[in-house]
């Protein structure tokens, strides 16, 4: 059985994601997330429906942070997974992660 995972528009410019964020997913969800998320100046990704991450999931984030700088846009992780949190923390990347308390 293979991993899924999505990306929802669940309110006003705020996405949800749900399933597996890791490395069989995320190709699927960089190009999905491109043509979604930008279409606002500020976007919200809620992380709470994530079952399983890795690093892979965690690169994705860091893309997409890197990306919405490029084009002047803010985006900004609301239920950021304990795993995804732990491995940021141990790489030195939790900074680089707009996260909402």
């Amino acid at each position: 059985m293979s991993a899924a995972c999505d990306i929802e528009l669940s309110g006003p410019d705020t996405y949800v994601v749900r399933g597996e964020f890791s490395f069989a997913t995320v190709s699927g969800l960089s190009r999905k997330g491109a043509s979604l998320l930008w279409q606002s100046d500020h976007v919200t990704l809620d992380l709470e429906g994530v079952t399983r991450t890795d690093s892979a999931g965690l690169a994705l984030l860091i893309e997409w942070v890197r990306e919405a700088k490029r084009k002047g846009k803010t985006i900004q992780f609301r239920n950021m997974p304990q795993q995804m949190m732990a491995i940021a923390q141990v790489v030195g990347l939790d900074s680089l992660l707009p996260v909402a308390s």
